[in-house]
């Protein structure tokens, strides 16, 4: 039976929910920003659906990923079908001149590898990781922002 670990973290980014919305949304750029993350393919027949691939060191998983709800500018929610057992949502929250994007993100682990690892570590580096992919997704949206405002 697994155990499932579920993490938050959020950024401010100073920039407006259109832009953010935009570069978010776009699920085959989110190597750019997501340190672990290798690759994002949505499928062509079903886009809804995409394949993961996930690399960190010697560890490498994929999964199917299905969206399960999109409301523009404020959510994404979707579940892992087959591969890594994942779960997890992206809120946006319009703030005006900036945005608020808050990642959560669950995923099942086996039982016998929760045993081997300390969870609390396992969540101290998954949740480092992730906090630091916003922190990398605010800066590529501010250099979009630039990019954009010198056109």
């Amino acid at each position: 039976m697994p155990d499932w670990l579920e993490h938050s973290v959020q950024v401010e980014v100073e920039t407006p929910m259109e832009l953010v919305w935009s570069l978010w949304s776009d699920l085959e750029q989110m190597p750019r920003w997501m340190k672990w993350i290798d690759s994002v393919k949505v499928l062509e027949d079903n886009p809804e659906l995409s394949r993961w691939k996930l690399a960190t060191g010697s560890l490498e998983f994929s999964w199917l990923s299905r969206i399960l709800k999109v409301t523009p500018h404020q959510i994404i929610e979707w579940e892992s079908v087959d591969g890594l057992p994942n779960r997890g949502a992206i809120r946006f929250y319009d703030r005006g001149d900036s945005s608020v994007v808050k990642l959560t993100v669950a995923y099942a682990i086996p039982g016998w590898l929760g045993r081997l690892m300390d969870n609390l570590f396992l969540g101290r580096v998954v949740e480092s990781t992730i906090q630091a992919d916003l922190e990398r997704f605010k800066e590529y949206a501010l250099n979009a922002q630039a990019e954009k405002e010198q056109i």
